[in-house]
């Protein structure tokens, strides 16, 4: 499949989306949002892919913000439909994927690319990114699922700050206060990505996609995270993952998962 605003390689059985706006510094325009979302569900299908990788190109920004030329005239049922669209098409699809998504921050993630960051199971940040949600100082607040995650991450109070006061923050301040799991120097990050995915790929993929949705029901209205954990844990139970894996531990070898 070609796609105009993303690239896409597979390696080790891990898949690296690279967004490919340099020259606007890798702004989430629409047909951006439908190339990721068209390349997260067919990497979702490809049984040679354990692990997503998310980063942009360059060496500026991972993804420095929603194209705003393209919603500056937007009116209220317009502006509704563009955040319905978006959660629905990729920012709730990343996160509900059975398969892990890294997000590689190469540099500065503003507003949709913080959410987009956000969005993914987990953050790992070079030393020269910078984070932030600005969009108070346009006139908006975050669509895109900003005012859920980050308080989900890093605390309602700080999340507030960072949300009103429209600041970017350092990478080293984005570890310090849980939004990102590492900081690395730019030239290291995908290894280091790619380092993290290698120890993911050696354990179920079965097991990792139930426990993704376990994880996600805690923050989610009206499920109960408990009850997600349990029903997910007993079905463990039915898979040729947990005899291999627990055949592998009491023989003392490596397991070999299928994911079935």
């Amino acid at each position: 499949m070609n796609y105009e605003n993303i690239l896409i390689s597979i390696e080790n059985n891990t898949a690296t989306i690279t967004v490919n706006r340099p020259t606007k510094l890798n702004a989430l325009n629409k047909d951006t949002i439908t190339d990721l979302h068209k390349a997260f569900k067919t990497l979702a299908k490809n049984k040679e892919v354990a692990v997503i990788i998310l980063t942009g190109s360059g060496e500026k920004a991972f993804v420095a913000g929603a194209d705003i030329a393209e919603f500056s005239n937007f009116s209220i049922e317009k502006g509704t439909e563009l955040a319905a669209e978006g959660h629905e098409k990729l920012f709730d699809f990343i996160e509900n994927l059975k398969k892990p998504v890294i997000a590689a921050i190469n540099g500065f993630a503003l507003g949709g690319g913080l959410e987009l960051a956000m969005a993914c199971h987990f953050r790992v940040a070079s030393e020269n990114a910078k984070m932030g949600l600005p969009e108070v100082s346009l006139g908006l607040i975050p669509g895109y699922g900003g005012t859920q995650r980050l308080p989900q991450l890093v605390g309602k109070g700080r999340a507030m700050e960072m949300i009103m006061t429209a600041a970017m923050i350092t990478a080293q301040d984005a570890y310090r206060i849980g939004l990102v799991n590492h900081v690395v120097p730019q030239e290291e990050l995908l290894a280091f990505c790619n380092s993290i995915a290698h120890k993911i790929i050696k354990n179920s993929p079965f097991a990792i996609g139930k426990a993704i949705k376990a994880i996600n029901a805690n923050f989610k209205e009206g499920k109960n995270g408990f009850e997600t954990e349990i029903k997910a844990f007993g079905k463990c139970f039915g898979t040729e993952d947990f005899k291999e894996g627990t055949t592998a531990f009491l023989e003392k070898r490596k397991a070999n998962f299928t994911g079935k």
